[in-house]
């Protein structure tokens, strides 16, 4: 059995996110790429840039965050994994969920690659439902 790479990327993330590090390392994979590119493209994330490292390749995501009135800092997402290799979870386009009300988005791996929810309606396809980014 292989490695859960899209739940490795949210757990990276959400660690470095509680230890306030703002930036975070994960492995060079077309599914870690084109996740990537959608929580860029969407805001979550401030800057993604490739680094090489011992022969490997990875990405180095900035995560972005907005201070508060009391001068703290306050991360802009969360996330939670949903589809896992013990049990998938597949949707059709009329029955891809909406998170808070259309608000956050859902990661869908669909036959045309990864995408999200509203790309997923607008092309009337389903898939497997990754995640979900709040």
């Amino acid at each position: 059995m292989g490695k859960d790479i899209i739940a490795d990327i949210i757990t990276s993330i959400r660690n470095v996110d509680i230890n306030r590090k703002g930036m975070v390392q994960v492995p060079f994979t077309n599914i870690t790429k084109n996740t990537v590119q959608i929580l860029l493209r969407e805001g979550f994330i401030e800057n993604v840039r490739k680094h090489r490292e011992s022969g490997k390749n990875f990405l180095v995501l900035t995560l972005r965050y907005r201070r508060n009135s009391k001068g703290s800092y306050k991360t802009l997402f969360n996330l939670k994994r949903i589809s896992t290799p013990g049990l998938r979870i597949y949707s059709n386009y009329q029955q891809i969920p909406k998170i808070l009300g259309g608000m956050g988005i859902v990661i869908l791996s669909t036959s045309r690659g990864i995408m999200t929810d509203r790309e997923a309606r607008l092309e009337r396809i389903g898939g497997e439902v990754l995640c979900y980014i709040w």
